[in-house]
């Protein structure tokens, strides 16, 4: 006999993700540059992986603490503490998770009641407005622009909170614009959170990834470690993402449920990859900082390149994400990033999958290599070249 309703409603509703959705277009498709989807493209450092391996040839093959290894929350807390002044108890306020990913969905369904509503500035990450919903919040987009750098405001912020709002989601450097925010700029927005009584959830993966100024950790402000859900992991700085370890720091009750829900879903973390962890934050700097130093000479040359060829963007600040206007094609974001795949075999990923204000913007990343971002460059140059002639014309 067949079955009605199969499906969740709820899951029935939601959209599938801006990015994947649109990469599927491109695989087995030759001759493609893609600067699609936020990967390094650097192997991790032989001396990450190395202790991966090693870790298998000793025998580490069971689960370990549903917290995660002792040892990695303990280099986690020493890590925070000498660098920023941070102290998180490794027993009761440290959580390792599979990606900050997990971490995200964790304390959304640990925090969130029916009705509550969380504030998502746009543009945003893929995942969290659907992670609200899916635990049975509201989400509420309050849209940046890029005239304010694509950063929300004390005003914005404030307008935009209630009775029912419960906390907001923080991420900076951003995916996808690589925008972040200064100690002043953070202190303004932290007074509103103060006074309306935020959980802030502060998504923090790329804050090694920061180029012109020192990147300053939401709980470091005066009160806020109280309120604030700190994330991070090694996916990002570490050219790690298979590896898929994140970590969560934050006020005990909260790390607590998010440990319950973390028992009954995914038990720990894979204990070679945290394993591997321990070694890339325990002694993974040097590696950090030589990615880094070409990510930015990446970032140079793509800001410098679009906006000669009429695709205008901000510099970025932060992660490996550029997000230019594309206003100069006469084409939407959707009909730009098909065509541009079609034509020029250049996969971007379209401004509308991180907001629906930002139907004129594209994201393309600059994790790809130096070659293929020249490569890149030359090919969006012939197609722009192209399509402002037929502007001309109409």
């Amino acid at each position: 006999m067949k079955r009605n309703n199969l499906i969740s409603r709820k899951v029935e509703k939601l959209a599938p993700s801006g990015i994947r959705a649109f990469f599927d277009l491109v695989l087995g498709m030759e001759d493609v540059v893609s600067l699609g989807v936020g990967e390094p493209d650097f192997v991790t450092p032989w001396n990450i992986r190395e202790t991966g391996i090693f870790s298998i040839e000793q025998g580490y093959t069971s689960y370990t603490s549903n917290k995660g290894l002792y040892k990695l929350r303990l280099i986690i807390h020493r890590l925070l503490k000498q660098r920023f002044g941070l102290n998180y108890c490794a027993d009761e306020e440290i959580l390792i998770t599979v990606g900050v990913s997990e971490a995200l969905d964790l304390a959304m369904r640990a925090i969130i009641n029916p009705r509550d509503e969380i504030i998502i500035p746009e543009p945003c990450y893929v995942s969290y407005g659907p992670v609200v919903e899916l635990a049975g919040g509201k989400a509420v987009n309050l849209p940046a622009n890029q005239k304010d750098g694509f950063k929300i405001t004390p005003q914005m912020l404030e307008r935009a909170c209630n009775k029912r709002t419960k906390g907001i989601i923080l991420n900076y450097p951003s995916n996808p614009t690589g925008a972040t925010y200064s100690h002043l700029e953070l202190e303004r927005l932290n007074k509103v959170c103060k006074k309306h009584k935020l959980l802030v959830i502060s998504d923090e993966v790329y804050g090694d990834l920061t180029y012109d100024c020192e990147h300053v950790p939401y709980p470091t402000l005066k009160g806020a470690q109280d309120y604030t859900l700190y994330l991070n992991g090694v996916s990002k700085a570490y050219a790690m993402t298979g590896w898929r370890i994140g970590y969560a720091c934050g006020p005990k009750p909260v790390i607590a449920a998010m440990t319950k829900i973390h028992q009954y879903t995914i038990l720990c973390a894979a204990i070679i990859s945290q394993m591997a962890a321990c070694e890339a934050l325990y002694s993974g700097k040097r590696s950090l900082e030589e990615m880094k130093r070409e990510y930015r000479r990446r970032r140079e040359f793509m800001y410098k390149s679009l906006n000669e060829v009429g695709l205008t963007c901000s510099k970025p600040q932060g992660a490996f994400y550029i997000f230019p206007q594309i206003d100069a094609s006469g084409l939407g974001c959707l009909e730009f990033a098909g065509k541009l795949l079609e034509e020029q075999k250049v996969a971007v990923v379209p401004g509308a999958a991180f907001g629906s204000n930002y139907d004129n913007y594209v994201r393309m990343s600059y994790s790809t290599g130096y070659s293929q971002l020249n490569e890149a460059v030359v090919r969006i140059k012939s197609f722009m070249d192209r399509h402002k002639k037929n502007i001309k014309r109409k």
